[in-house]
C-alpha cells in the first residue's frame, strides 16, 4: 500500500503513541489512554450480540475427571438461532440457501471448519457477502453446543448427537466429547493433539447448566494462551515499515490498553486488520496489571 493510502488511518492519537515506538519493541505500560469519545465518535452501530459461553483458561494442575474434553477446532464460530447463522459479533454470515435449509430449527453453536491448519481458508469463504458454492461444499458446521438448551452438558451433547444423526447431512457433524481422568493425562493429549497439528483443547465440565459468559464451565488449554482484543487505532511504522502500519493499539475487555507490534507479515501490515475488528493475540504471561508480556498477533476474527 501506498504512503498516501495509508496516512488516512493515522489520527492525531496515532501519531502521538507512535513516538512510543523504537527498535520494535512497545512499553505497554506507557501508552497513553484514548479517550472513549474519540474511540466511538465515528463507530457504526453495533448489531446485538448473541448471548454464548466463552472459555477461560485451563488452571495448571487442575483435576479434569468432572469434565468432558473436545479438540479446540481452528475454525470460525457460528451460531445458528434456528433461522440464519450468525457470527459472534451478531452479523449475519451469508450462507448458501441450501446450507440453511438443511439445519434443524434448535439454536445451534459451533464452527465451521475446513480442517487443522486451514482458518485463513476458512475465514476467507465465510467473509465473503456472495457465499462461493464449491467453497462451502467442503465446510462443516461442527456443533458443540445448544444455546438455552435446558439439562447438564453431558445431557446436551446426547441431544445433539441425535439432532445431527435426525439431519443426517454430512456438513453437520458432532464435536466429539472423551473424558481424562488425571491432570498428567490431559497434558499428555495435549501435546498428542499438538503434534498432530491440532491447536488444543476444550473442557466442559459434564454437570453444567447453560450459561451465557464466562465461568467455571468452560476451559481451553493451549500450549501458549491467547485472548482476543479490540483495535482502536493504528500506530505508525518506523525503519522498514515507515508508511505503514507499526502497531495495533488494543483495548483489553478490562478497559487497560496496550500495543501489539510482534507478528505481522508485510502484507498484514500493509492493509492492518480495521479499527473496530476483534483480533486473537498470543502471549506467554502478565504484569502485575494484567497486560499481556512477548504477545504476537495471530489472526483477526471475522465480523
Amino acid at each position: 500500500m501506498k504512503k498516501s493510502q495509508f496516512s488516512w488511518r493515522l489520527s492525531p492519537v496515532c501519531l502521538l503513541l507512535g513516538s512510543i515506538w523504537a527498535t520494535g519493541a512497545w512499553a505497554a505500560p506507557a501508552t497513553p489512554a484514548v479517550p472513549a469519545s474519540a474511540l466511538t465518535m465515528d463507530a457504526a452501530p453495533q448489531p446485538v450480540q448473541p448471548a454464548l459461553m466463552h472459555a477461560k483458561l485451563w488452571p495448571s494442575g487442575a483435576d479434569p475427571q468432572p469434565y468432558l474434553v473436545s479438540e479446540k477446532l481452528d475454525g470460525v464460530r457460528a451460531f445458528w438461532d434456528g433461522q440464519s447463522l450468525r457470527f459472534r459479533s451478531g452479523l449475519p454470515v451469508a450462507t448458501p440457501a441450501w446450507f440453511a435449509a438443511g439445519l434443524p430449527t434448535t439454536p445451534l453453536d459451533g464452527e465451521l471448519w475446513l480442517g487443522r491448519g486451514r482458518f485463513d481458508e476458512v475465514s476467507g469463504t465465510v467473509r465473503k457477502k456472495r457465499p462461493v458454492e464449491a467453497e462451502w461444499r467442503q465446510l462443516r458446521y461442527m456443533v458443540f453446543d445448544l444455546p438455552g438448551a435446558p439439562g447438564s452438558f453431558a445431557e446436551r451433547t446426547q441431544r445433539i448427537q441425535t439432532l445431527v444423526t435426525e439431519v443426517n447431512q454430512p456438513w453437520l457433524q458432532t464435536v466429539a466429547q472423551t473424558q481424562v481422568r488425571q491432570a498428567a493425562g490431559l497434558q499428555a493429549r495435549l501435546k498428542q493433539m499438538v503434534n498432530e497439528g491440532g491447536e488444543g483443547l476444550v473442557l466442559h465440565r459434564a454437570n453444567a447448566l447453560w450459561s451465557p459468559g464466562r465461568s467455571d464451565a468452560l476451559f481451553k488449554l493451549k500450549p501458549l494462551p491467547d485472548e482476543e482484543a479490540r483495535v482502536i487505532a493504528h500506530l505508525p511504522g518506523k525503519g522498514r515499515h515507515a508508511g505503514r502500519m507499526g502497531a495495533l493499539l488494543l483495548a483489553l475487555p478490562d478497559g487497560q490498553q496496550f500495543a501489539l507490534g510482534t507478528g505481522f507479515s508485510d502484507a498484514q501490515r500493509a492493509d492492518p486488520p480495521p479499527v473496530g475488528a476483534v483480533v486473537t493475540y498470543r502471549y506467554r504471561d502478565r504484569t502485575p496489571k494484567g497486560l499481556p508480556r512477548f504477545a504476537s498477533y495471530l489472526r483477526v476474527q471475522p465480523q
